[in-house]
């Protein structure tokens, strides 16, 4: 048996000894394989609970629905209001806390108010090395990551997933839409909308991997390295400057290195990461 196949054993021996459980189901691969095998293992005791607000792009939340019709999972979506806190509206660097203080604590919620005693996320093994304040609120709400408690990488999960053919198994990562802000600038609905537009734009056009990083008038645009000359060819850059003048930005720049995860913690102090809840 090999690793994979061990913590695929161990995965579902843990969610068999739970009984019922909430998945918290972004869309993507990590929580998406979590789902699945909840629902392979517990059935109609298991529930997939995606958290809409504006930071979620529309698509994100059909493909959400689609992914949770096909396992045959039931499925609670659930309107957020982590814009309604003005920490959260103020991108400190600990941002993510403030969201997921909101999104956990609706789950719970949501999940008591159901009988179910245990609600889980798809954090795992490589988000430990990533900056991120939410899990402060996910151990703050009793929130479990099975994934992460039995060793499962990115590779893990994506592979696991792709034996199960789960549609999303190469999904590439997509964080919330409002990880595209400099940290300090305000996050509101308008700039939301403004960002998902413009993604949506470069993804019409066939890049898989993008982000839209919001600098104010001006639009920073990350592809995948290999794609960075197609995007610069005058034909497509016309037609991507045109549609993001359209959604409200006036400058159009290219990043040079590409995309890469967290670009914008780049610029963030090692200690403040450390302060604000990096993973050790």
């Amino acid at each position: 048996m090999s690793s994979l196949d061990h913590r695929i054993t161990e995965l579902r021996a843990c969610l068999g000894e739970l009984g019922q459980a909430v998945v918290c189901f972004s869309g993507g691969v990590d929580s998406g394989y979590l789902l699945a095998e909840t629902v392979a293992v517990l059935g109609s005791d298991a529930l997939g609970l995606t958290a809409v607000s504006p930071s979620l792009a529309p698509e994100e939340r059909d493909s959400a629905t689609r992914v949770a019709q096909r396992l045959g999972a039931r499925h609670l979506l659930i309107d957020t209001d982590e814009l309604d806190d003005a920490r959260y509206r103020a991108n400190p660097v600990n941002r993510c806390y403030f969201c997921k203080v909101e999104v956990y604590g609706q789950a719970v919620t949501a999940a008591r108010r159901l009988g179910i005693p245990h609600v889980l996320d798809g954090f795992n093994r490589d988000d430990r090395g990533d900056h991120r304040p939410g899990r402060q609120a996910a151990r703050e709400q009793g929130v479990r990551s099975p994934l992460d408690e039995l060793g499962f990488t990115k590779a893990d999960i994506r592979e696991a997933a792709h034996r199960l053919e789960l549609p999303i198994w190469d999904k590439p990562a997509l964080a919330c839409l409002s990880s595209r802000f400099p940290y300090g600038t305000e996050i509101t609905p308008d700039r939301l909308r403004q960002v998902a537009d413009s993604e949506r734009a470069l993804r019409d056009l066939g890049f898989k991997v993008c982000r839209v990083r919001y600098h104010g008038e001006a639009a920073r645009l990350e592809v995948d390295s290999s794609e960075i000359a197609r995007l610069s060819g005058p034909k497509v850059l016309a037609v991507v400057t045109r549609r993001l003048r359209d959604a409200g930005f006036t400058t159009i720049e290219i990043d040079p290195l590409g995309y890469r995860s967290g670009a914008l913690n780049e610029t963030i102090p090692a200690a403040a990461l450390k302060a604000t809840g990096a993973a050790s």
